[in-house]
């Protein structure tokens, strides 16, 4: 199965300290995507966060090696997950509530962080 890591779904291994490609994995998902704007957004985060903040985000740039990227149209990074979710039939890891909602409006499947130690379906 496919998943779309949005770029909270990449900060929640150093915030939390899950593992969310072993929790992706325990859930079902085999195929693993991170779309080019989540990726701008890590590297803007890096340049302009410090602290745990731009730690997370280092930690998330290096996990982004696991994933396949795709380089859709340009364009806000949800507007740009929303629509790669709906055209490739993937899931998306997000904890961005308005996020979220837009995708349970479209019937896409969500995971999030549950209880803080483990990844579940919304």
């Amino acid at each position: 199965m496919r998943v779309i890591i949005d770029t909270n779904g990449f900060m929640i291994p150093v915030q939390f300290g899950v593992d969310i490609f072993e929790e992706l994995k325990r859930l079902g998902f085999d195929e693993f995507f991170v779309p080019e704007a989540v990726v701008f957004e890590i590297e803007k985060l890096i340049k302009r966060e410090r602290g745990s903040d731009r730690t997370a985000a280092k930690v998330a740039r290096s996990m982004m090696d696991r994933c396949e990227r795709i380089t859709p149209a340009s364009g806000p990074a949800d507007d740009v997950i929303l629509r790669l979710a709906t055209e490739m039939e993937a899931a998306v890891l997000t904890n961005d509530i308005g996020l979220k909602r837009r995708l349970a409006e479209k019937g896409i499947q969500t995971i999030s962080l549950r209880q803080k130690n483990k990844l579940d379906f919304v």
